[in-house]
């Protein structure tokens, strides 16, 4: 066999071991999510993005609803506006009064968020989308556990993804969770930095001018090179064409002799 067919078989053997690969990864990832684009700190606030995928070929998604924990209550929640879809947050009485941020004494928490589209919105098979939710003061909890509970709108209905996290293999249905970290220093209440240090001064036009006359200096140097070398090259070629004439010449006389 040919150095050619090998290369083509293993090729071939790479581009599907990829493609199983890849399929896996697809299965694995399809389950609703939890993510923050920023670290989410314990007593602090946070935008939580829940990002819901279709998983099924068929069917549509028509509803999302998310449980919060009681025994690590969230006390505000504010969900973000998505065109199409009507959104509720429930209450619910805690058993045990919480502090707030501001020391005052909070005896509800938030129980569920619930989405739900309306006539003609769903989430197609292949699609996904995101629902935002503006959270805190965040519970003083290493992870925030929030079981979710996805809705099609044919036979297979309700779907529970709440298996909690573990340390081995992931669960087939595992819940969204959000890692909480310690508050940092120099913040405010709401978790945004509140130093000047960390903000970099604009480039003044005095700055801006003088790294452009930089610029051009390096650029006319750069030139100034080019040409030389050029010229250099350019003479080389015409002695060796001179010299290489010469040569034939000499030859052709001693020839003739």
């Amino acid at each position: 066999m040919s150095t050619n067919r090998y290369l083509a078989r293993g090729f071939a053997v790479a581009v599907a071991a990829g493609a199983v690969v890849l399929a896996g990864g697809g299965v694995a990832s399809a389950h609703v999510t939890a993510n923050v684009t920023e670290p989410a700190k314990k007593g602090g606030y946070s935008k939580i993005t829940f990002r819901v995928p279709n998983e099924d070929n068929t069917q549509g998604t028509i509803k999302l609803t998310l449980v919060f924990p009681k025994d690590t209550p969230l006390t505000g929640a504010r969900p973000k506006p998505v065109p199409g879809w009507t959104s509720e947050v429930k209450k619910v009485a805690l058993d045990k009064p919480v502090k707030g941020s501001h020391g005052a004494e909070i005896k509800e928490a938030i129980d569920t968020i619930t989405w739900t589209a309306q006539p003609g919105t769903r989430i197609n098979p292949g699609e996904f989308q995101e629902f935002d939710v503006s959270a805190g003061p965040l519970p003083d909890t290493d992870q925030l556990v929030i079981p979710a509970i996805q809705t099609y709108d044919g036979a297979k209905g309700d779907v529970k993804w709440d298996a909690p996290p573990t340390t081995g293999a992931e669960p087939e249905h595992p819940a969204p969770v959000v890692k909480l970290v310690a508050a940092g220093t120099g913040e405010d209440a709401h978790g945004s930095a509140g130093t000047q240090a960390d903000v970099k001064p604009a480039a003044t036009d005095t700055n801006t001018e003088a790294a452009s006359a930089g610029t051009d200096n390096t650029a006319r140097w750069l030139g100034g090179i080019g040409l030389v070398v050029g010229a250099l090259g350019l003479g080389l070629g015409l002695g060796a064409t001179l010299r290489a004439k010469r040569v034939s010449a000499a030859a052709r006389g001693g020839e003739q002799a």
